[in-house]
């Protein structure tokens, strides 16, 4: 008889490729970001001029960054949350309710996913240009990905959902 191990999706080899993509992904934006802040100072301060693309550039980054981590924050359910039922409901009634956000979640992410591609679309069509001959539809191609990737984060949450304490300290 054989025995099939039934791997969790979590702990796939593949999750872990993918989080450690995302992650290095994170450190080539903020570290490029650093760089050319920092540049930019010093030639303004030290030659009284910088280089015209870069201001739009970290503008552009800022997004970036800001929405991987977001895709990032998704992998153990840690975005901003109101935990009020935590509170007032037992635990075996929380899954359902988790799962009902997971579902809300998923639809919102892809409606914005949805719109920002046809955003984006419009933007190839019309040849916008951001900056520096950077066509406007590469710069905000992260915003449909990014909300493409977080739903399909909480795809996996909703298959396999985080387990994490929820305090319920009046204190605080």
């Amino acid at each position: 008889m054989s025995h099939v191990r039934i791997m969790s999706i979590k702990n796939s080899k593949f999750i872990k490729l993918i989080n450690r993509f995302e992650d290095g992904l994170l450190v080539v934006i903020l570290s490029s970001m650093i760089i050319f802040a920092v540049y930019q100072i010093i030639s303004r301060n030290l030659f009284g001029e910088g280089i015209v693309w870069i201001d739009p550039l970290l503008r552009t980054l800022v997004l970036w960054v800001g929405l991987s981590g977001a895709v990032v924050a998704t992998r153990t359910d840690n975005h901003i949350r109101i935990d009020i039922f935590a509170k007032y409901f037992p635990p075996h009634i929380l899954k359902h309710i988790q799962r009902i956000v997971y579902l809300f979640t998923i639809s919102v992410c892809l409606l914005i996913a949805w719109h920002a591609a046809r955003f984006v679309y419009s933007e190839y069509e019309y040849g916008t240009i951001a900056f520096s001959g950077i066509p406007a539809w590469v710069t905000a191609s992260i915003i449909p990905i990014s909300f493409s990737l977080i739903a399909i984060r909480y795809v996996l949450l909703l298959i396999s959902p985080y387990q994490r304490k929820i305090s319920m300290d009046d204190d605080k």
